[in-house]
């Protein structure tokens, strides 16, 4: 027999439904005339790059459909690089190239495209239709990001991320999310990738949904998945604090992937975190926000970026 959760059991265990997200997280901590800052990547790679924050290195933008003819001379010393919109969401139109063959491009698929379908795909997001709101947009060229070994035999083809929730600058949940076949190497949670839940103190796994039911082993890669356990953690939760400071806004949602020469390196902020990263952390956000909240009306001077995240390892780390 499936037993469900009542309202009154969530509010117990600390779980943010949306309307508590909607009302009392975003709407009353995050001011709207910021959100232009982070709904396009491009803004959001400008004022990280302007905070000195690691994120992946931009190569060009393409802003007009006549541009498009001069990028074969363009990418020509690149042999691999990632497209994406700018105002894109979701991971919608996210063209990576991982390699050359003669005058074809190589995706991470193994399979092999010729420049008119890169032409058909900038063409599409200058269209928006990746973006938000099907808007115009622009096309960023990004250097594609060289995944640390860390996450091998964890995900399934795609490209693993973390993703932090930060609030008032203090990061209070973590997970990591792992593409599956169900998820067509996407790290999407709706569509069927992993969601791992991380300790906010270690880096290390708690515990594993999938379609939001527990899981231990990886469906497609059989990896245990209580032994992933993240490298330079410390680095990572002070990077992602730091966003606090370039972005301005109180609920966040921080996305960083790991390279392997680079280390940690914000991928996406985010002003709408879903709530999701409840079920794979196996708690509630609640009673952390209102934590935090505490601690900074009793605060009487501003932390640091650095004091900030070292107060919530110690605070919120796993028993």
């Amino acid at each position: 027999m499936i037993r469900f959760a009542t309202p009154a059991m969530l509010r117990r265990a600390g779980v943010a439904g949306m309307n508590m997200r909607n009302v009392r997280y975003i709407a009353q901590s995050n001011p709207r005339h910021l959100y232009p800052l982070v709904d396009n990547k491009l803004r959001t790679k400008e004022i990280a790059e302007a905070g000195n924050i690691a994120v992946p290195k931009l190569i060009g933008v393409v802003k007009f459909s006549g541009q498009i003819k001069d990028l074969p001379d363009f990418l020509a010393s690149h042999d691999q690089f990632v497209i994406k919109p700018a105002q894109g969401s979701g991971g919608k139109g996210i063209l990576v190239i991982v390699g050359r063959k003669g005058d074809q491009y190589i995706k991470p698929s193994g399979t092999a495209i010729d420049f008119t379908d890169v032409a058909r795909h900038i063409n599409s997001t200058l269209s928006g239709l990746f973006s938000l709101g099907g808007k115009p947009d622009v096309a960023m060229i990004e250097t594609m990001v060289q995944f640390s070994d860390v996450f091998d035999g964890f995900s399934y083809e795609g490209v693993p991320d973390i993703r932090v929730i930060v609030f008032k600058g203090y990061p209070i949940m973590a997970m990591t999310r792992l593409s599956t076949r169900a998820s067509d190497g996407k790290a999407n949670l709706h569509q069927g990738a992993v969601g791992v839940g991380l300790d906010i103190g270690t880096g290390r796994a708690l515990r594993a949904v999938q379609y939001d039911v527990p899981t231990e082993i990886h469906p497609d890669t059989g990896a245990e998945l209580s032994k992933l356990k993240v490298p330079h953690w410390k680095d990572l939760i002070h990077l992602a604090s730091s966003c606090y400071e370039v972005a301005g806004l109180g609920y966040l949602g921080v996305d960083v992937v790991l390279d392997r020469d680079r280390g940690p390196l914000i991928l996406e902020l985010n002003a709408r975190p879903g709530l999701a990263i409840q079920i794979a952390n196996g708690m509630g956000m609640a009673p952390r926000i209102e934590q935090v909240n505490y601690e900074i009306m009793r605060k009487m001077r501003p932390r640091s970026f650095q004091e900030r995240a070292d107060w919530s390892m110690k605070e919120f780390q796993a028993e």
